[in-house]
């Protein structure tokens, strides 16, 4: 997967689909699923069903943009 660039993370919606989450990390698609899976992903995963899903305040925490992102 191609990371995502910081614009693209900044211009995200309010939650993503966990891929999305993961190219914004630089983490690949399996990794991602495993790491939800057992509930060691990086950033606070919301789980409905088999779906997956972040919140963008979480990666742009982690990537140290928050602040940024809310100016």
């Amino acid at each position: 997967m191609v990371p995502l660039t910081i614009a693209e993370v900044q211009a995200l919606p309010a939650v993503v689909p966990l891929l999305t989450a993961a190219r914004a990390l630089g983490l690949s698609r399996n990794t991602a699923y495993r790491l939800a899976k057992r509930g060691e992903f990086p950033c606070r995963v919301i789980q409905a069903g088999d779906v997956y899903r972040v919140p963008t305040v979480e990666i742009l925490t982690i990537l140290g943009l928050r602040d940024i992102a809310l100016r």
